[in-house]
């Protein structure tokens, strides 16, 4: 499949889709939904330099490994869990969940009401909303342990879910900012279809046709698990490998509802491909 990207016969968002399908992620499925990777580390700029490298996220690590000293964080943690003989990983959240996918589209429905339902019939505390793609970057890149979450294909095709068209009332922050619209970059112009198209074309530029490789290395190929994930620091929760566990064998209906009830929540990883 490379071949056909490498020679620009497909965009690298149809090459993604693609992959996502074949790793058996589905817009029917909130926890299997699409992943797309955060393309662009530049958030705060007036204007977006897409022929400036460090205009971009590093493909070739995981959200949690994007600065050295978070690195250095999930690190420690994987050795500290290996000497409690706990489960061994470098992050016990995940990139794709139906809760990520639910707050990025929860100005639409019916995301709305599955996120409510979700977070037990309401609506999260407002400063836990997605209100800022700056602030969401952030979190996800530098700021929180718990977060390293990627993105999903409306990020680069859909302004709308951008928008609190519907007028929902999403509550107010703690500094007096009452959520409305996602927040965006000043590159955007507070346009979310100037944002959209922009986006778009960082996907599609040429230093990320370049890299985007090295990403889908750590979420769908060779990366994915084992002693490669390892010294990648891309290793999760056991029980994120639902290829891995088979629940047949699993006798126990106590075990296997938490098993269940832990991909349910916290996501899973696509098949390798």
């Amino acid at each position: 499949c490379f071949p056909s990207l490498q020679k620009r016969e497909i965009s690298n968002f149809d090459y993604l889709m693609y992959l996502n399908t074949l790793a058996g992620r589905s817009y029917n499925d909130y926890m299997q939904y699409p992943v797309f990777p955060w393309v662009l580390a530049d958030y705060h700029s007036e204007t977006l330099n897409l022929t400036d490298p460090h205009t971009f996220r590093d493909l070739t690590k995981p959200m949690g490994a994007q600065t050295v000293e978070r690195k250095q964080k999930f690190i420690q943690r994987f050795h500290e869990v290996e000497k409690n003989l706990s489960a061994q990983c470098h992050y016990c959240t995940h990139y794709s969940s139906a809760i990520i996918v639910a707050s990025y589209l929860v100005r639409m429905e019916p995301f709305t009401q599955t996120f409510c339902s979700l977070q037990g019939g309401s609506f999260d505390v407002a400063d836990r909303m997605f209100h800022s793609v700056k602030s969401t970057w952030e979190s996800a890149s530098r700021d929180n342990m718990s977060d390293v979450r990627e993105l999903i294909p409306e990020f680069f095709y859909l302004p709308e879910f951008l928008t609190n068209a519907n007028h929902f009332e999403l509550g107010c922050m703690q500094d007096g900012t009452v959520l409305g619209d996602v927040q965006l970059p000043p590159w955007a112009d507070g346009d979310p279809h100037k944002f959209i198209f922009l986006h778009r074309q960082a996907l599609e530029s040429d230093y990320v046709s370049a890299h985007l490789h090295r990403w889908i290395d750590l979420i769908f190929g060779h990366k994915q698990h084992g002693s490669a994930a390892v010294e990648a620091v891309n290793t999760y929760h056991p029980y994120f490998y639902g290829d891995k566990t088979d629940l047949n064998n699993i006798k126990d209906p106590l075990i296997k509802g938490t098993i269940l009830g832990f991909i349910s929540n916290f996501g899973q990883i696509p098949k390798q491909v």
